[in-house]
C-alpha cells in the first residue's frame, strides 16, 4: 500500500501524517508513507484544499484531518 500526504507541511498536514503513522502501525499494515509538498505535484491531483490523503493513487480525503479511528476504518476497507 502506498500512502501519500499532500500539503505544504503545515500543522494540519503534520497532524494527518502523525495519525496515518499511528493508524498503520496499530493495524500492522505494510505501507510506504510519502509526504508531497511540491505544489505542482499536488495540483496534478486536482485538489484545491490541503491536507490530502491519497491511497494507492486515489484521493480519499481532502481538506480535513481525520482522527486515528477514522483513518483505521478507511484503511481497513481498502
Amino acid at each position: 500500500m502506498r500512502i501519500q500526504i499532500l500539503g505544504a507541511g503545515c500543522h494540519r498536514c503534520r497532524k494527518l501524517a502523525a495519525n496515518i503513522e499511528i493508524a498503520t502501525k496499530e493495524l500492522g499494515l505494510e505501507c510506504t508513507i510519502e509526504k508531497v509538498t511540491n505544489i505542482q505535484k499536488i495540483m496534478e491531483y486536482g485538489v484545491i484544499m490541503t491536507p490530502v490523503l491519497v491511497v494507492d493513487g486515489a484521493v480519499k480525503i481532502v481538506g480535513k484531518v481525520p482522527d486515528i479511528d477514522e483513518v483505521k476504518r478507511l484503511l481497513s476497507s481498502i
